[in-house]
Formats: structure tokens, C-alpha cells, sequence
């Protein structure tokens, strides 16, 4: 369980967050700004490299010349950067005149990175939120779209009608490392999938397939029906759901990395296969 560390009292006040600052314009970047644009924000950017906020302040935004000068010009600052090492990078110098400041955290980071940076903002007085973008560019601002944010509740509460039209915001705890973990989660079955649908494609290649009807008319079909299959029947332990043969799932996986190998498809792209393998063999052992 994490535990911040002893805080001083900050004066909360009762602000709007109408202006938004937003450090870093990389495509995530602009995504945010021009979605907070487009639901009538007033918005700041900031971006290391110049260039990059031209069209954003075409469409309406102001571009700061420096992080101290972003950061003072909105109520709210969000942070969409490279890694946690940029983050601290950026912050570290103005670090001294964020006390009170609202700062929310979007850059893909672990768990305990995202801990210690809000143990180290929040030792300046800075309210802080850490968050997971569940969106790729193209999607932030529609429907299906949505940022994890993990912090206080009440924080979350007051920022969440500002930001959404980002994206749907969703509140996954006070922990600030949650909304981390769950982002690094779900991206890890994301490229799971990927890794099977790569591995998919190259087989029917290989054998001279035509892999656009593969995509098509086989693939995609076929893992709309499993995935809510997938999903439910997911679990941290070695056992898996009653009517999952883990001695037959082995059988079929083992004819799988078989017939990859004869199709000669590089082995680096069988590793999601040896993972189920492993999984269904210590599975079948439990049983």
C-alpha cells in the first residue's frame, strides 16, 4: 500500500480550471490541446523544440516561452511528455513555485515512478493527479476514449468536468501509482494481441495466403467473438476457466509453434505462443 509523505496544508481554492496548460506537443500532445480547444478552453502550451505549436495557436492557443511562464498562465497543468526522467527534467527547475499548483501527470511511466513523483510534487504543496491515456491521437475527444487517473478523490472530482473533453476521465483509486499500473496492463494485453495478430498475418504470408482476406474475413471476425471470451476468463493464478482444456490448449499450442516453424516464420515472433504453452502446462500440472 502506498503512503504519501507528511504533507503541509495546502490551501485548496475554489477555482474553475477553465485555463489549461499543457506541457509537451508531441502528437499526444497536440491531441489533448486541440480537444480542449475545440470544447472552448483557454489554453497554454510549451514544448521544448519549437515548431510545434504553430498549428495549435492558429486554432486559439497561447505559446509559452518557457515551463515557469506555462505553468503560471493556466489554473491547471497537464504534462504529456517522453518518459518520467523528461518529467522531472521539465519540473525540477520550477519545482520551488508550484506549491498550490494543480498538476496532472499523463506520461506513461511505472507504478513506482509515478508514486515517487507524486511524493516528490506534493512535497513542493503541488495537488497532484497521475494519470493513463486509453486513447492513441486519433481517438482522443470521441466517444470510445478514455484517461485513468489515480490521486485524491476530491482533486479528481474537481479537475474531471475540465478534462474530459480529453477523454472520458475515470477514477481508479488514491493510490497515484494505479492509474500506471492499470495503463502498463492494459497496453501489455493491447500488444499481446498485436503480437498474435503480426504472428497471424507472417504465417499466412509465408504459406502464400491472401492476407487481406485473412484480416478480413477470418481474423478480425474471429477475435471480435473471443476477446470478451479472453477477457472473462483471464486470471493471476495457474488454473484457467473449467471448460479450457489445459492439456488440449497445450496439444493445439504445441501444433501452433510447429507449423510457425515450418512456415519459417522468425521465432521472435512466437513468443506469445510459448507464454500461453507455459501457461497452460503449469496449468495442466495444478489440475
Amino acid at each position: 500500500m502506498w503512503h504519501g509523505p507528511r504533507q503541509r496544508t495546502v490551501v485548496r481554492m475554489n477555482i474553475t480550471h477553465e485555463r489549461i496548460s499543457i506541457l509537451g506537443l508531441g502528437a499526444m500532445g497536440r491531441a489533448l490541446a486541440d480537444a480542449l480547444l475545440e470544447a472552448g478552453r483557454e489554453v497554454t502550451v510549451w514544448n521544448r523544440t519549437p515548431g510545434k505549436a504553430d498549428g495549435l495557436v492558429a486554432r486559439g492557443a497561447r505559446e509559452a516561452s518557457s515551463v515557469e511562464e506555462a505553468i503560471k498562465a493556466g489554473d491547471l497543468t497537464v504534462v504529456c511528455l517522453l518518459d518520467d526522467a523528461s518529467v522531472r527534467e521539465t519540473l525540477a527547475p520550477v519545482a520551488p513555485t508550484l506549491d498550490g499548483r494543480t498538476l496532472v501527470d499523463l506520461t506513461s511511466g511505472s507504478v513506482r515512478q509515478a508514486r515517487e513523483l507524486a511524493g516528490w510534487l506534493q512535497g513542493y504543496g503541488v495537488q497532484f493527479l497521475s494519470g493513463g491515456i486509453m486513447a492513441v491521437p486519433p481517438t482522443v475527444g470521441t466517444e470510445g476514449a478514455f484517461i485513468l487517473y489515480s490521486g485524491a478523490r476530491d482533486l479528481f472530482d474537481r479537475v474531471a468536468p475540465v478534462l474530459s473533453p480529453m477523454a472520458r476521465p475515470h477514477w481508479v483509486g488514491e493510490d497515484p501509482g494505479f492509474a500506471a499500473l492499470y495503463d502498463m496492463a492494459a497496453l501489455s494485453g493491447m500488444y499481446g494481441i498485436a503480437a498474435g495478430v503480426d504472428h497471424a498475418v507472417t504465417m499466412v504470408h509465408a504459406e502464400g495466403g491472401d492476407v487481406e482476406i485473412f484480416k478480413r474475413e477470418v481474423l478480425r471476425p474471429w477475435l471480435e467473438q473471443m476477446l470478451p471470451f479472453m477477457v472473462v476468463g483471464a486470471g493471476a493464478s495457474e488454473t484457467v476457466v473449467e471448460d479450457s482444456n489445459p492439456g488440449m490448449q497445450a496439444a493445439g499450442l504445441e501444433t501452433m509453434l510447429a507449423a510457425s516453424e515450418e512456415a519459417g516464420v522468425p521465432a521472435e515472433l512466437v513468443g506469445h505462443l510459448r507464454a500461453s504453452l507455459w501457461r497452460m502446462r503449469h496449468a495442466a500440472t495444478a489440475a
